[in-house]
């Protein structure tokens, strides 16, 4: 995003997007129109464009709406100024932008008309926030009170419902959450997860640092969507410049987000037998994730890919002559290790049916990556909103419309074997030239970019201010629009099922709890 309202020829393709002004008794209409037309409402974010307070000492936020509509290469982006009227809430006809007010609430203490989840989502019940904690200027301390979570009522056998609290402590290194099952006998009646006991105010974080140091932080934001990360926040920053990376750092950029997904997906294979004790496709699964990252160590010096990406291309190239002889006897060993999975009947058995998310829940609610594509939505930023090197490449776009457990890991075998075609393909036609060109956003501008990480579409806003410091960075991760969907999996289902179902989603935690 500039600040012109024409873009789309002064733009980076892939890295930029068209600004529109809407008024916000235009809002619903508008939202009705795009949804009908197939449209998906990606996110909401508010920020302070004039940090001057008003009359109640605090500055006035501007809402930006980022739309993606069917067919189109760019999102848009509808910019709000409410200037003291009401802003009704999108989540009646867009669903999936609940979670996304509630947060901008919570974070920025703007507040939307009827709202049909008034409760906070990020502030965890007892907390206050003194001031809204992404308004410009230092954050001040939150402060709690002892409070029980509010849980909802359940009616008609209300006697023999039974309640399992489990968390935030759970079992080994999983991450902090805690989650109540309402169940009778082995069926859970309701699912009700509260999230972000870890949450690290990571957008704040970004406010007053250096575009280049921003780099840093967004590596950390999801520590294994390193790359990721990386790439959507520094194409946002190339869309401010107005400047395109050489060819070869955008073929090398691919390369690193396919080793990334290779990494991630191996994983989640061992994790997902694990939890249908496949004792022997949990092992191999992570040991063929520890080879793939020990490629990524040999050709980086970083086994989670990171400090390569900055603006304008790469810091420094990966040594490439590290990677095919090892990445062929990985593609050798997969091949058997896939063929197992989808042979393993007592593995396939407690996949199959478990975990269905259909494909309009899966649109309306906002799934994404491997999430969306196993219920049938055929979309991936990387040929529709292509970015980089995408273009030119051999991209295999895995849709399956199975809406289950055994869905989902089809599509990561899939994505496995086109990651190592894709990475074969960067080493065999690589181009010769530079690998970094000076970018440097002008104060006062403005930058949309996205990236697929292995978990689905991260997007990164980035608004620099008038020294051209980073004055707002906001973060779409794919986790926080997955867990929103997780839920509709759960209910109705039963309680042997449910570490499987979970499994089956290859959620983070960090990458909800920024």
């Amino acid at each position: 995003m500039t600040r012109d309202t024409d873009l789309a020829a002064r733009t980076p393709r892939g890295t930029g997007a068209q600004v529109e002004d809407v008024a916000p008794t235009q809002l619903e209409q508008r939202c009705r129109e795009a949804v009908a037309a197939g449209a998906r409402m990606q996110f909401v974010y508010a920020w302070y464009p004039d940090t001057t307070p008003a009359a109640d000492g605090t500055p006035a936020a501007e809402l930006r709406y980022v739309v993606h509509a069917a067919g189109e290469h760019a999102p848009r982006v509808w910019r709000c100024r409410p200037d003291g009227h009401p802003v009704p809430s999108l989540a009646p006809i867009a669903p999936l932008i609940s979670w996304h007010e509630r947060e901008v609430t919570d974070l920025c203490g703007f507040h939307f008309k009827d709202q049909p989840q008034p409760s906070p989502k990020v502030l965890l019940p007892g907390a206050k926030a003194p001031r809204p904690p992404l308004l410009p200027g230092p954050a001040a301390p939150l402060t709690y009170v002892r409070k029980p979570y509010v849980l909802p009522e359940i009616g008609g056998a209300a006697p023999d419902v039974q309640l399992l609290p489990f968390g935030p402590v759970r079992a080994g290194v999983v991450e902090s959450a805690h989650f109540s099952f309402f169940y009778i006998g082995e069926g859970i009646l309701h699912y009700h997860p509260q999230l972000f006991f870890k949450h690290r105010g990571m957008e704040k974080r970004f406010e007053g640092r250096t575009p280049v140091l921003g780099t840093v932080l967004a590596e950390r934001v999801s520590g294994v969507g390193s790359v990721a990360h990386a790439l959507a926040y520094c194409q946002a920053l190339e869309a401010a410049a107005q400047c395109e990376v050489p060819e070869r750092a955008a073929w090398l950029r691919a390369l690193l987000a396919e080793l990334e997904r290779l990494y991630n997906h191996l994983h989640y294979l061992g994790h997902l037998c694990h939890t249908t004790t496949l004792k022997v496709g949990d092992a191999e699964g992570h040991y063929l994730e520890e080879l793939a990252k020990q490629i990524n160590c040999r050709a980086t010096g970083s086994r989670f890919l990171r400090s390569l990406i900055s603006p304008g291309g790469l810091r420094r190239e990966p040594r490439l002559e590290t990677i095919a002889e090892p990445l062929a006897r990985l593609r050798e060993e997969f091949d058997g290790y896939a063929a197992m999975l989808e042979t393993s009947t007592t593995h396939l058995d407690r996949l199959i049916t478990t975990g269905v998310l259909g494909k309009q829940l899966a649109f309306d609610q906002g799934a994404t990556g491997p999430i969306e594509r196993a219920s049938g939505v055929d979309r991936d930023p990387r040929r529709d909103q292509p970015y980089g090197a995408y273009g030119k490449l051999p991209l295999r776009v895995a849709v399956r419309d199975g809406c289950d457990a055994r869905a989902r890991q089809q599509i990561r075998i899939a994505e496995i074997a086109n990651s190592i075609e894709l990475i074969q393909s960067v080493l065999d036609g690589l181009p010769e030239g530079p690998s970094r060109i000076d970018c440097r956003p002008p104060a006062g501008s403005e930058g949309l970019g996205w990236a697929e990480s292995p978990r689905g579409s991260v997007y990164y806003a980035v608004h620099l201010d008038a020294q051209g410091r980073l004055a707002r960075v906001k973060v779409r991760s794919p986790s926080f629009s997955n867990w929103r969907v997780f839920a509709h999996t759960v209910h109705g289902t039963n309680m042997m099922d449910y570490a499987i179902n979970e499994a089956s989603f290859g959620l983070t935690i960090a990458g909800c709890d920024r």
